[in-house]
């Protein structure tokens, strides 16, 4: 078996031990490439993971293209979650609409607002939360684990792709004709907001578009942050 045979079997294996032991669970998708591999595995099985994505306001039209193409390929409507309408017209009436780029407070507080708060509804009421993070993403998360217990929302949260690389990704992807975000062809390996996003140059790290303007260390947006440190908790082998 190949190793990406085997990395697709313990990934089916962990989504499948989710269905058993943390029944209701959801999955949380950015609609990148990564969400989309998850995507792809937890419907084709059929599995009961209900799977939503947050809809900040500022994302690309690529970004919301992929709900329709996600329902045209498997016959799924992606949940939305949204922002607070009054947070954001306080927020962009007192700072303005760009005011993430002053700093990093600003720039974590716009994200509270449109990613942290919708979030935290997203997730009310489950036993456990999926993400499509991998360790190889960036500098905040060479430490990351398949099962983690999350303190800020009291419930086990699992990234079953945190073994595989970019190129595992992309092999699966191709290999089983998965559907996946435009922008990841114009030079978009990670992709977030529109405004806090832009294309990467060759050799660069594959976050280094995401808040380009920060140093490595902050670039996260306070999904995966507890009291400013990221949750790595609990370990529990693939």
């Amino acid at each position: 078996m190949s190793e990406l045979n085997t990395l697709i079997q313990s990934t089916q294996q962990t989504l499948e031990r989710i269905v058993r032991d943390f029944t209701p669970a959801v999955f949380a998708s950015s609609l990148a490439a990564e969400d989309m591999v998850l995507t792809d595995l937890i419907l084709k099985a059929k599995l009961p993971i209900t799977i939503f994505s947050l809809e900040t306001g500022r994302l690309h039209a690529e970004t919301l293209a992929m709900l329709d193409k996600v329902k045209e390929t498997y016959g799924y409507e992606i949940a939305l979650y949204r922002p607070q309408p009054e947070a954001v017209e306080a927020y962009v009436a007192q700072n303005g609409l760009n005011a993430f780029y002053d700093s990093v407070e600003m720039r974590k507080e716009c994200c509270r607002i449109r990613k942290v708060e919708p979030l935290g509804r997203a997730l009310a009421g489950n036993q456990a939360w999926i993400t499509g993070q991998r360790r190889a993403q960036s500098a905040t998360r060479t430490s990351l684990m398949i099962e983690e217990d999350d303190p800020a929302h009291f419930m086990t949260k699992f990234n079953p792709l945190a073994d595989w690389s970019e190129q595992d990704v992309w092999t699966y992807l191709r290999d089983n004709k998965v559907p996946y975000n435009a922008l990841h062809d114009k030079g978009y390996p990670s992709i977030g907001c529109e405004p806090c996003t832009r294309a990467i140059e060759p050799g660069e790290d594959v976050r280094a578009g995401r808040w380009w303007w920060e140093n490595p260390e902050s670039k996260e947006c306070g999904l995966h942050v507890v009291d400013g440190k990221l949750i790595r908790i609990k370990s529990v082998a693939a």
